[in-house]
């Protein structure tokens, strides 16, 4: 059975609230930070927790609103991420999240990725390059960092974009440089999504591109951080 509960760490001088989804057992279990889209930490991302404790993983949903105004941390949030993706507070609390990870002795230190979604996605993949902790990331919908050349330094990432939204160009030069630098991938673009397909209670949800995203995050995951890799 999974066994849910709200957390809090610190990050600097202020607290992170978060959620913490958990298989039964001592573990150590390999962990999935999940990092949401601009609706916060909402019920979808939580059953994303869920899901992937279902599956054997600690998973840490973050709220990066925690103790602050939505609607300005929103407008902050993509400012970061067009401007400034590689050193912003953001990313502070995020790498914060792992070190509380790192803490719990139901965690295997060695074996924490990371999964984003729109705005999540982008931190998703920004972290990735200044982070050498996680060992694997999946952006979904998400904006690259910049400059692009700075994933020479990612971690393996699996990405999922929808053909009908501007992100899939930005998929395509993900996969291009990931490529060029020889890291390990798997970039899928979808032609008959829309943003925030993965999104269940959202009107843009496309149940046979989720399916097929998940199916395609766990044999990721898997192989980088799942029981294999132990």
């Amino acid at each position: 059975m999974v066994q849910g509960l709200t957390i809090a760490f610190p990050s600097g001088e202020r607290e992170v609230l978060g959620y913490l989804a958990r298989p039964e057992g001592d573990g150590p279990f390999p962990s999935v930070i999940i990092i949401h889209e601009i609706y916060g930490l909402t019920d979808n991302i939580k059953n994303i927790a869920h899901r992937f404790a279902e599956e054997g993983y600690a998973a840490l949903a973050v709220d990066l609103f925690s103790g602050r105004n939505r609607t300005v941390c929103m407008f902050r949030f993509m400012g970061q991420m067009i401007f400034k993706s590689q050193n912003n507070e953001s990313l502070h609390d995020l790498q914060s999240s792992l070190t509380f990870l790192e803490t719990r002795p139901e965690v295997d230190k060695e074996r924490i990725g990371a999964i984003g979604f729109c705005m999540g996605g982008g931190f998703a993949i920004a972290w990735a390059c200044n982070d050498e902790r996680l060992k694997v990331v999946a952006p979904f919908y998400g904006m690259n960092p910049r400059p692009l050349e700075s994933v020479k330094r990612s971690c393996p990432v699996v990405g999922s974009y929808p053909e009908n939204d501007f992100t899939a160009s930005q998929g395509r030069k993900l996969e291009q440089k990931l490529k060029e630098y020889t890291i390990s991938h798997d970039i899928k673009i979808y032609p008959e999504a829309k943003h925030s397909f993965f999104n269940e209670q959202g009107q843009a949800y496309q149940a046979e591109a989720s399916q097929d995203a998940w199916q395609r995050v766990l044999t990721f995951f898997s192989t980088h951080i799942g029981e294999e890799t132990a």
